[in-house]
């Protein structure tokens, strides 16, 4: 039976972050932490289905609610934004990994969430974690630098239309061994084609399969 468990924190300069446990069995050891985008929430596809299969392996699923398209943070520029997401995001898991004693972690983080991401794997509690890297920032130096120097097993998607893509740097990231780079053609930042909903569909298939068996 499955058991949510929604709380709100107070993240930087005092906003309300919102975050959900999920969990179908007692006492689990292993979590799935869920960054989603500023705009790709955890109802978004890639969420909704990942969701799903690590319920279904056993784990627990935390997803961090974070809301920087609300008006409250009209006046944020964008690096208060990546100060602001890596502040809600230590908060949030300095809270829930208080009370709990998992040994086995996946983080899932998409866009937005990729830096955050990249901060937290630095963390000792996450040295075996394994890391999927959804649209990662990687035009960004601190998500770049993160993934090129990643001792963590990784799984990453990108797609050339993503206007996030930087072809040198992805050629570099994908030298790193420990990580499976997926360079998917002509979709776009949210790993969709723009015109074509049943290939998109086809795409979303294949990385939630590929997330499956990582």
């Amino acid at each position: 039976m499955l058991k949510t468990n929604t709380e709100i924190v107070k993240g930087y300069k005092e906003m309300n972050i919102p975050y959900t446990l999920l969990s179908v069995g007692e006492n689990s050891k292993s979590l799935s932490i869920f960054l989603p985008g500023a705009g790709y929430t955890v109802r978004s596809p890639l969420f909704h289905y990942s969701n799903d299969i690590f319920l279904n392996k056993g784990f627990d699923v935390l997803q961090v609610n974070y809301q920087y398209n609300d008006k409250v943070y009209a006046e944020f520029s964008m690096e208060e934004i990546c100060e602001a997401i890596k502040y809600d995001v230590r908060t949030v898991l300095d809270i829930v990994l208080q009370k709990t004693s998992y040994e086995n972690f996946y983080i899932i983080g998409k866009s937005l969430g990729t830096i955050a991401m990249s901060s937290e794997l630095s963390r000792d509690i996450f040295e075996e974690a394994k890391a999927v890297w959804l649209t990662p920032l990687i035009q960004r130096d601190d998500v770049f630098d993160a993934m090129v120097s990643s001792t963590n097993r990784g799984l990453c998607f990108i797609g050339d239309n993503d206007h996030c893509y930087i072809e040198e740097r992805f050629i570099q990231l994908a030298n790193n061994s420990k990580i499976i780079a997926r360079l998917i053609p002509n979709v776009n930042h949210s790993l969709e084609y723009e015109n074509n909903t049943v290939e998109s569909i086809e795409v979303l298939k294949s990385v939630i399969t590929d997330i499956k068996n990582f």
